[in-house]
């Protein structure tokens, strides 16, 4: 019998799924000197707007400059959504999302508007 993606989904449909282990690996090679700066603060410019007013402040400074507070940056997949996501700041946008017909994905990633650090940090189902 073969792996069939398609199961998983039935089986658990509310996955959540953290890259905590990857940010560290991501860290450690940095702090190393196996990846540059320029390989880990390379945030797409509409992803830096979007920290900057569709975000949430998170404790604790960016693990890369220490200078700026890290913020959380939230994206939703989904039938009737753009093709390049919805960007929600709050659990209100949310409420309202999980409220339609459908599956829908958010995506949620770690900002730093002064370095350009960004990590996924985490996805689940709505």
């Amino acid at each position: 019998m073969g792996f069939i993606p398609s199961e998983l989904v039935e089986a658990n449909p509310s996955g959540d799924v953290s890259y905590l282990l990857e940010r560290n690996r991501v860290l450690r090679k940095y702090e190393r000197g196996e990846l540059t700066r320029n390989d880990i603060c390379d945030a797409h410019p509409e992803l830096i707007r979007a920290s900057h007013h569709y975000s949430e402040r998170i404790s604790g400074l960016c693990p890369v400059c220490d200078k700026e507070a890290v913020r959380l940056v939230s994206y939703v997949f989904g039938p009737r959504l753009p093709s390049h996501g919805r960007c929600v700041n709050s659990a209100g946008d949310i409420d309202r999302i999980r409220k339609r017909k459908g599956t829908f994905t958010c995506y949620t990633v770690e900002v730093c508007s002064q370095c350009y650090w960004n990590h996924l940090q985490r996805s689940y189902t709505l």
